[in-house]
């Protein structure tokens, strides 16, 4: 016997058909939203200045099928190695004293975001 899945998407924005599925994170939670192509460019739009202003982690995102990425050493999702040898620079001129190898303590990570 022969099976047929079609799949319908629905806007899950205003009900109304949707063209696309979007993946997007805030806070180091990805999301997914079912929108048609007007209301994809809305939300894309409005992300703009944000994209514009902050720092590109690449295209894997901080989540996979397999969970939060690590990479070994960082202590935090999604870092990569330029990033962590700019935070341990910082670091070092801003008095922290850090190792010049393993994990990057998680308070010496959010005083580097937040300065």
């Amino acid at each position: 016997m022969a099976r047929k899945v079609i799949t319908v998407l629905t806007d899950d924005l205003d009900g109304g058909k949707a063209d696309r599925t979007v993946e997007f994170s805030l806070d180091g939670v990805a999301y997914t939203i079912d929108v048609s192509d007007e209301n994809a460019g809305v939300l894309r739009k409005a992300l703009d200045p944000f994209i514009n202003a902050g720092r590109r982690l690449g295209r894997g995102g901080a989540e996979t099928a397999r969970g939060p990425r690590r990479v070994p050493g960082s202590g935090t999702p999604g870092m990569n190695r330029e990033q962590n040898r700019a935070i341990r620079e910082w670091a070092v001129s801003n008095g922290y004293k850090i190792s010049e190898r393993g994990r990057i303590p998680v308070e010496v990570v959010e005083a580097y975001k937040n300065r």
